[in-house]
């Protein structure tokens, strides 16, 4: 690293005050050329609120030792509000549920979840999948289990409400009576006679579809409490065309239906698809007369879609994709009339993959990470596509954080990006941007470089009230092209923080620092990167750590009366195994509730194995599995029906 020290320009370069929607002063050279800013950054933080003193203590030496050397994981179940993932369904065989990828979003933190599409087909929360006969709406056991897995494993939901249905919708003079799902290889663009996405138009049409919506929402209400229209509207998910003004009538439909159904529901416009069209959005909105219904504004970002784009630029005004990106569609939102004022905000679709042009894997773990945090600063929730590909659907296995089944031997293994995504899912989960909190940069030595890279940085505090701040340099990163070795020193200032600790968000890596002066509060040098930096305190880390979750389980008849249960466990740390089991009668009940039993004793920590030699019969026999250890469980595993 290069230590700055030359005579400092006194200059700003900040982006904390109101987080990214707020004007930013920048290092430029006119428009065309920007400085990459690297710098005696002097971070303030103005917190008098809480009562803290202006300069730090003294490090104390026994806690600095005793910080971790990588950040602790924090699981699902621990977080009341964080980040999101995009995930298909299980569905046999290219995306079986007792291999060891669903458990991994709850060991990672992920709080919410976005489901209804398996890849860019149909789902088994879809209208072709829950009214296969016309007039008889069904909801499978397997889609319960699974909408119980994640509720359970401390996971909130979000389903999209989508596409047509044949018996309905389609253009033909000819309708069937029954219909079977298309497999996942079906996508968008499709203008076959009986495509799913030929949409409801017709006042039949639409009342068929909300009784569709009004079916899902009362029978999983108390378990799913968001409810979206549609998937990106604004493009060829809609045949023939999209088109603002149906969908504004389907959208006034919708709201009534949700909001009748159950009242604690929340409605989710969108997502409107990337570029963002204000205008699109306009029309919708007035032909629905609804935007006071509206409990959340939805929209996807993917950086100039196939190519290489680092996601701030994406609001750049000085790039031609502002109009487009998720700022401008925020400030047109938030002045339509009716719309509430204080109205969230969700990026419900984002990634940045590998197989783009001038990307790879070493670009996506710095890009993933950057986005959510740069609209976390904006009180925006991102939910990352996506948890782990479908191979059999249209777009192989470019999409997932985790490989998809292709037969190789890193099948449903993570891609990198997967633990940049759990680090930062763990570090800035259950935080808020501080307003209360401001960085500023009095002295700047600003150095030319042709990339025009922005500093960002950003001061969170926990539900604890410990301090956080995150910063990177906004680089379009190239793969080959290392980011120069800079460095500089960190003024903090009534942040509360004792014993500073530098934390690697790409690596996970956590590592004390040192005071040059602690009477200023100033830390030695620290690294400036195109990847995400945090400063915190050595006790931030104040969770607990449980096991990792089971995966795989699987059940194997040894009798009549007797089952032999299998699963694979994860990670060290656990003190024991517990498995659990649910008898069911002949048919579940409509709202999904059955209870689980512990079977036996807690088993020991390496058990992964158990024989239930005590099978009821006559109905459906459900089990799951926990590691457990003196902190508390883990998430559970998977779940496996028997029918006996």
């Amino acid at each position: 690293m290069v230590p700055i020290s030359t005579p400092l320009i006194p200059k700003v370069c900040s982006v904390l005050e109101e987080g990214p929607d707020s004007p930013r002063i920048t290092a430029r050279d006119g428009a065309i050329k920007l400085m990459l800013a690297t710098a005696l950054i002097s971070i303030m933080f103005a917190t008098a609120a809480l009562g803290q003193s202006s300069a730090p203590a003294a490090p104390n030496s026994r806690e600095a030792a005793a910080t971790a050397d990588h950040i602790p994981p924090r699981r699902s179940s621990q977080i009341h509000d964080g980040f999101g993932i995009n995930s298909d369904l299980p569905r046999d065989p290219y995306l079986p549920w007792d291999r060891w990828w669903w458990t991994r979003m709850f060991d990672a933190g992920v709080k919410w979840i976005r489901i209804g599409q398996y890849e860019n087909s149909s789902d088994r929360t879809s209208w072709d999948w829950i009214e296969r006969r016309r007039g008889v709406l069904e909801v499978s056991p397997e889609l319960d289990d699974y909408v119980d897995s994640l509720v359970d494993n401390g996971v909130e939901i979000q389903v999209q409400l989508l596409y047509g249905n044949p018996m309905y919708t389609s253009p033909a003079g000819k309708l069937p009576d029954s219909i079977l799902p298309e497999p996942g290889s079906f996508h968008n663009s499709d203008r076959s006679l009986y495509s799913v996405f030929w949409p409801p138009k017709t006042p039949e049409q639409i009342d068929a579809f909300t009784r569709y919506v009004k079916f899902m929402v009362n029978h999983f209400k108390g378990r799913i409490h968001y409810w979206a229209l549609w998937n990106e509207q604004n493009i060829d998910y809609w045949n023939p065309e999209p088109n603002p003004e149906d969908y504004g009538r389907l959208l006034k439909a919708f709201v009534r239906a949700v909001h009748g159904t159950d009242p604690q529901a929340k409605v989710i416009y969108g997502g409107e698809a990337w570029p963002l069209e204000t205008s699109f959005a306009r029309r919708a909105l007035d032909t629905c007369q609804c935007a006071s219904g509206i409990d959340v504004f939805a929209y996807h970002i993917y950086p100039d879609y196939g190519h290489n784009l680092n996601p701030e630029a994406v609001d750049d005004p000085n790039t031609p994709y502002a109009p487009g990106g998720g700022k401008a569609f925020r400030e047109f939102v938030r002045h339509y009339p009716g719309v509430r004022p204080d109205v969230p905000f969700w990026c419900d679709e984002f990634n940045s993959i590998p197989t783009w042009t001038d990307m790879n894997d070493s670009i996506q773990v710095k890009y993933v990470p950057r986005q959510l945090v740069y609209n976390w600063a904006a009180g925006v929730k991102t939910f990352v596509w996506l948890l782990t590909s479908a191979t059999d659907g249209n777009e192989y296995d470019d999409f997932g954080m985790i490989h998809g089944l292709r037969y190789q031997p890193d099948d449903f293994t993570p891609r990198p990006v997967y633990q940049a995504l759990a680090n930062t899912d763990w570090l800035f989960a259950d935080t808020r941007p501080d307003p209360a909190i401001r960085i500023a940069t009095p002295e700047l030595d600003a150095i030319s470089h042709p990339s025009g890279a922005q500093l960002f940085a950003y001061g969170f505090r926990s539900l604890s009230g410990k301090a956080i701040v995150a910063y990177w340099m906004g680089e379009r990163s190239m793969p080959g092209h290392d980011f120069p070795d800079l460095s500089a020193s960190v003024s903090l200032e009534a942040t509360g923080i004792k014993d500073p600790v530098l934390i690697d968000i790409t690596s996970g890596s956590i590592k004390p620092l040192h005071w040059k002066d602690a009477a200023r509060g100033l830390t030695e040098p620290v690294p400036v990167r195109d990847s995400v930096m945090a400063i915190a305190d050595a006790s931030y880390f104040d969770w607990t750590e449980l096991p990792e979750a089971p995966s795989s389980l699987k059940v194997v008849p040894r009798s009549d009366s007797s089952l032999q249960l299998t699963w694979e466990l994860h990670g060290d740390g656990a003190t024991g195994v517990v498995v659990e089991r649910r008898v069911e009668g002949a048919a579940r009940a409509s709202n999904g509730a059955s209870t689980w039993e512990k079977l036996g004793t807690t088993l020991a920590a390496g058990a992964a194995e158990v024989t239930d030699s005590n099978v009821p019969q006559g109905g459906h026999v459900c089990y799951r599995v926990r590691a457990v250890n003196a902190a508390g469980q883990s998430a559970y595993s998977n779940v496996v029906r028997v029918t006996r």
